[in-house]
């Protein structure tokens, strides 16, 4: 059954998939041999160059793999991919009927999904036992892109040419493309690594989800050191409880994942995972902000928080191979331990203690984490951070950061996403009012939700734990960083939490063109307050 053309053209402001610019042809009829437990069609003197799930991002050469999806089946898409120069499809014997009226060869798979990471591999020659960069890993609720793109900092001033993927960008030696997700598909991972060998990148920090190792996204390929930050309550909307969220992690510290460990113990998780982990693997905490702060300091590298400031915090990491002080360019204890899970991982990847140590012992880590606690306010006037965090945890340690170097008051600005886990927005409207001083309560990404029932929730969270609290509710988002900043002054600090670096919202499956740095920078200068020069991308006229 066809399905009209346009369903099917790549969305205009999505990212683009990434593929390797000189991929090396393989022979359809090794595919076949290795992973196909049928064949319809001949396969004889045909090669493809790549694979891929959609049809939007389909290049001629390449395999089109056909999916069950929720509502129908990949397969029927298969004459698209055949107009857009597609060799074969790859699919389930489902799928191999619909395909049939495409005219392709048809490889069938026991399951595609599952094996998509290895079928990906094989093709790019991304796999275990090919030549790589060296990959690191980063797993975990609250942390894992601030971890990753210090370790691609770090890596920088080492000299090393460095590959990122995170929720908010992919980096390849120096190019940067905004992320589509927190970790891509199988295929598309697999490619970007590829692209990533050609261009002579020599190490790579990825951000990997729980949601990727359940979906199979991380199939395939072996990493050198996989890092785990932290669990806390999130996700609930893709797992039945925490149990089964931290169980979607654990992949990750296989033996058939990863070949060593770093693993924090703030949070209680941490020893679970070092009881589950397969293998070798050290720890490091920070007992000042741990769950158990006995424990922590009894973890191989030890944290000491040494100062905060609103441009950084400074810290001290002690352990096996001796000790330094660093900082890292945002305010937060939990940054600095961020900071080190990402220093003593480069160490366990084979990196000398010595160069690290050269590299940021008295001076500092000269990392950009967009959109993490990012100060996007001048010298004088409210002081205006800007951060991704979406969880009741992550709030918790990001306000009480803030409060910390703020003279004056703090001011929370938040909302929570529609269509995602709802079982954390009265947690949100808790913690949020018990850190600040004023709430103002607006919109996230709505998605199919109403936007009001949302705010309800979050208001009512709040209202149950500080009824005599100053809380606001104003909509859109547009208006309420406006009314934000006209109930704070000099010295105070508003956390505007959730939107980080993006640069949309999802309103009705739509990505509107959002950029909350740029409207809170905005705001403030119509406010009368000095304004630094955006250093991020606008997705909207300049109005100013």
């Amino acid at each position: 059954m066809m399905t009209p053309k346009s369903a099917h053209e790549p969305a205009p402001n999505l990212p683009p998939v990434l593929r390797p610019e000189k991929p090396q042809p393989r022979a359809l009829a090794d595919l076949a041999a290795q992973f196909g437990s049928e064949v319809r069609g001949d396969t004889n003197g045909i090669s493809l160059t790549g694979v891929t799930l959609a049809t939007a991002d389909l290049r001629p050469g390449e395999a089109f793999v056909a999916m069950q999806g929720v509502n129908r089946h990949g397969a029927e898409f298969a004459p698209i991919a055949a107009e857009r120069g597609a060799v074969a499809i790859v699919t389930d014997a489902a799928g191999a009927d619909i395909a049939a009226s495409a005219g392709l060869p048809v490889v069938i798979v026991d399951n595609p999904r599952a094996q998509l990471g290895d079928i990906s591999a094989w093709a790019y020659g991304t796999g275990p036992d090919d030549a790589l960069p060296l990959l690191f890993a980063t797993t975990g609720t609250n942390g894992k892109t601030s971890v990753s793109h210090i370790l691609e900092g770090i890596l920088t001033q080492l000299g090393v040419s460095t590959g990122l993927s995170s929720t908010a960008e992919r980096h390849i030696a120096g190019q940067v493309i905004v992320s589509r997700l927190t970790t891509p598909e199988a295929s598309e991972f697999h490619a970007l690594l590829a692209l990533m060998r050609e261009r002579g990148v020599e190490a790579v920090a990825v951000e990997v989800s729980a949601q990727a190792l359940s979906r199979h996204r991380v199939d395939g390929i072996m990493f050198d050191v996989a890092g785990f930050t932290n669990l806390s309550h999130d996700h609930l909307d893709d797992y039945a409880d925490m149990a089964e969220y931290f169980q979607a992690k654990l992949p990750l510290f296989h033996a058939d994942r990863a070949r060593r460990a770093v693993i924090c113990l703030d949070s209680a998780a941490g020893a679970d995972v070092v009881a589950a982990c397969e293998v070798p693997y050290v720890t490091v905490a920070t007992p000042d902000i741990a769950d158990d702060p006995r424990a922590a300091a009894a973890a191989d590298w030890v944290v000491s928080i040494d100062e905060e400031r609103p441009e950084g915090t400074t810290f001290t990491l002690s352990g096996p191979a001796g000790s330094l002080t660093t900082t890292v360019p945002v305010i937060g204890r939990h940054m600095a331990a961020n900071a080190a899970l990402a220093i003593v991982m480069l160490l366990e990847g084979g990196y000398r203690w010595g160069d690290l140590s050269k590299a940021l012992d008295g001076g500092r880590i000269e990392a950009h984490l967009p959109g993490r606690t990012q100060l996007v306010s001048g010298k004088s006037g409210p002081a205006v951070y800007v951060d991704f965090g979406h969880s009741p945890d992550a709030f918790e340690k990001t306000l009480a950061a803030i409060r910390r170097v703020t003279p004056g008051r703090v001011l929370m600005l938040f909302g929570a996403d529609g269509d995602r886990d709802a079982t954390k927005r009265l947690d949100m409207g808790r913690t949020a009012v018990q850190g600040s001083d004023i709430l103002v309560v607006t919109d996230h990404h709505p998605r199919f939700e109403a936007p009001d029932g949302i705010r309800a929730v979050l208001i009512s969270g709040a209202r149950q734990t500080r009824p005599d609290a100053e809380i606001y509710e104003f909509s859109p988002p547009e208006r309420a960083i406006v009314e934000a900043i006209a109930l704070v002054s000099d010295g105070d600090a508003i956390l505007w939490a959730g939107p980080g670096h993006q640069d949309y919202r999802d309103i009705r499956g739509e990505r509107t063109p959002y950029s909350a740095r740029e409207l809170a920078r905005r705001a403030l200068k119509n406010a009368g307050w000095p304004v630094p020069e955006p250093s991020w991308p606008v997705p909207y006229p300049n109005e100013d």
